[in-house]
């Protein structure tokens, strides 16, 4: 009995350092609706800065407590020079590109800890004073600090409360959560309140870092170890409920402190089939409500689809003879750099079709991706399968999967159907990962190579170019087809569409179904590329990577992903090679083309030189049609 309670107790410990981090992207979200991916780096950064404060501060409970005070306060004005320097520029922007900026800022943050702290784990001191030590419970011992920590969430949730409902500010926090642009219109200066509530958000994360000093060494891959749990939290909680926040990380620390003991095969997989389970359920979150219809960013009207003129066929003509002639000019290995670039493009691609045209974004697309690498692993490892037999194997899981999720993600909408797709992401990933005997766990699977006639690099890169561009041509087809019209007009008005006879549900359901088969076709392709598959292809940053080349391009247009992936890939591979801080040049620029072109870059260019591209019947050519 005093085992599990002690077990119990773990578990309240690790639930209110959840709760510190996933309370502050809970009011940021709350108030900005940013989804802000750079909230487990702030994490990261208030412990590096706690453990450089409490090295350099004499040594004792002041010294310790003043450092993780002072790195709390040190991460909260990075928030809100953040938020001022950079979110502030691209609130007129779609919603989704403020999450590509936050992905920029991971890059910078991750690059910029091993530059100033080195690689190495970093061991802080030991509890101070008196939360040094343990006490015995019923005659097992527990750590005091340990104790300190159950009590510091509910603390900091009292805190929180009276915040929010004693003070104007406060008010002011809970009316813009309530509704942003009638907090605006009565007079509230909504800049200073997104920045300071931006300074709070970020304070907490830098304080959940900070505390965990005495408990567990400081590392640079702290911020992917938080942020996905504390997505969790938030969306199992209710987006933009601070007590909901603190119930889910009750909930999911005890899963996690007792699913490690009951079921051990699945840990890995628990917290985000919970998420997944409460989603399907009560798409809101524990305590929660339910989403509006997303708002458009201010003055923003979408023009709608047109069919390109002969410019555009013309171009597309010769970018592919240009594609077919490439590997006649250039070595093995920029070949492979054109195939990886070409795969990047039909995933991204994949993930637009539901984007652009559909409305609905996916932070688990990776799933699909690496269930077509799998797939065609598995049947070329047990089956003893052919190239061609492979890649099918590979499309057949990868449409399988994306029907059977696609089935409940398409329930939901915004953000919480997003997050569900997170959710089955991650459990693919667990699967691929946990499943030793048939996936290999994270040795992975090798020697899956190309066979036959195309196993030599040219023969391999014509079989990419020739699929890529026929599934490309495929998502421009449909885009342009009745089906894609019934989609575009589910995703403006969906109680319309419903009213003339467009099963919107299931148009959204086919078109995930679509997406999901693309991408697989591009995992399938990079499976025999690479000559191995692992469980990272279905991970959390291969699918930001898919958002990523999505939003680069531009969301409102047909070609952007395809433009988004090919700047992505061209940045990461050449600037990897000039620099061993790659993410730090990478982070940077990306950061700098969302503050420059906020509607991505082919956006930009449609936006600035539409104009003058004329369709054959002499009207302009823009409106997304690129």
């Amino acid at each position: 009995m005093s085992f599990y309670l002690v077990q119990a107790l773990n578990g309240l410990a690790s639930a209110s350092s959840l709760f510190l981090v996933a309370s502050g992207l809970s009011i940021i979200f709350g108030v900005t609706r940013i989804v802000n991916f750079a909230h487990g780096s702030f994490y990261m950064l208030g412990a590096y800065l706690a453990y450089t404060l409490v090295q350099a501060l004499p040594a004792g409970s002041v010294g310790f407590w003043a450092g993780v005070l002072g790195a709390a306060g040190a991460v909260g004005l990075v928030g809100a020079l953040v938020e001022l320097l950079i979110l502030r520029r691209i609130y007129r922007a779609p919603e989704l590109f403020q999450l590509l900026a936050t992905f920029g800022l991971v890059l910078v943050v991750a690059d910029l800890v091993l530059v100033v702290w080195g690689p190495d784990d970093l061991l802080g001191p030991r509890a101070p004073g008196i939360l040094r030590g343990s006490v015995e419970i019923l005659g097992e011992p527990f750590p005091r600090y340990e104790l300190f920590m159950i009590a510091l969430g509910p603390a900091v949730l009292g805190v929180l409360w009276l915040l929010f409902h004693r003070t104007r500010w406060g008010t002011l926090v809970r009316a813009a959560t309530e509704d942003r642009e009638m907090t605006a219109a009565l007079g509230v200066n909504e800049a200073r309140l997104f920045t300071s509530v931006f300074l709070l958000g970020s304070f907490l994360a830098g304080l959940g870092g900070a505390v965990q000093l005495p408990r567990e060494a400081v590392n640079h891959t702290m911020d992917l170890h938080i942020i996905a749990e504390v997505f969790v939290v938030v969306v199992v909680g209710g987006m933009g409920s601070i007590l909901g926040a603190f119930l889910a990380a009750v909930l999911i620390s005890e899963l996690n402190a007792f699913g490690i003991l009951i079921f051990p095969e699945i840990t890995l997989v628990l917290v985000f089939l919970t998420m997944a389970v409460v989603l399907i359920f009560r798409p809101w979150g524990l305590l929660g409500r339910p989403e509006t219809h997303p708002r458009a960013p201010s003055g923003a009207i979408e023009p709608p689809l047109r069919l390109p003129g002969r410019w555009f066929v013309w171009l597309g003509a010769a970018l592919v003879a240009a594609a077919a002639v490439y590997p006649l000019v250039v070595p093995t290995y920029y070949m492979r750099i054109g195939c990886e670039v070409l795969i990047a493009a039909l995933f991204a691609a994949s993930l637009g079709l539901i984007m652009t045209v559909g409305g609905m974004a996916s932070f688990g697309h990776a799933a699909y991706f690496g269930l077509g690498a799998y797939g065609a692993a598995l049947a070329v490892t047990y089956a003893g399968a052919g190239t061609g037999a492979g890649l099918a194997s590979g499309l057949g899981l990868g449409l399988l999967g994306a029907v059977v999720f696609g089935y409940f993600c398409v329930r939901l909408s915004g953000v919480y159907s997003a997050m569900l797709t997170l959710a089955f992401a991650q459990i693919v990933y667990a699967v691929l990962f946990q499943w030793y005997e048939i996936t290999g766990g994270d040795n992975g699977l090798l020697d899956i190579w190309p066979t036959g006639p195309v196993s030599r690099p040219e023969a391999y890169y014509y079989v990419v170019l020739a699929l890529v561009a026929a599934c490309l041509f495929l998502i421009r087809r449909l885009a342009f087809a009745p089906f894609g019209y019934a989609l575009r007009a589910g995703r403006d008005s969906a109680l319309r569409s419903e009213a003339i006879g467009i099963h919107v549900r299931r148009v959204r359901w086919v078109a995930f179904a679509f997406a999901g088969f693309f991408a697989s076709a591009a995992g399938g392709l990079f499976a025999f590329l690479k000559g191995s598959v692992f469980p990272d292809y279905s991970s959390i940053p291969v699918s930001v990577d898919s958002l990523v080349m999505v939003l680069l391009g531009g969301v409102q247009t047909l070609s952007g992903p395809v433009v988004g992936a090919g700047v992505y890939k061209v940045l990461e591979v050449f600037v990897n090679r000039y620099t061993e801080y790659w993410q730090l040049v990478l982070g940077c620029v990306l950061v700098a083309l969302v503050v420059l072109f906020p509607q991505g870059v082919l956006g930009y260019l449609e936006s600035r030189f539409g104009g003058g591209l004329r369709r054959t019947d002499g009207t302009p050519a823009g409106g997304g049609a690129a």
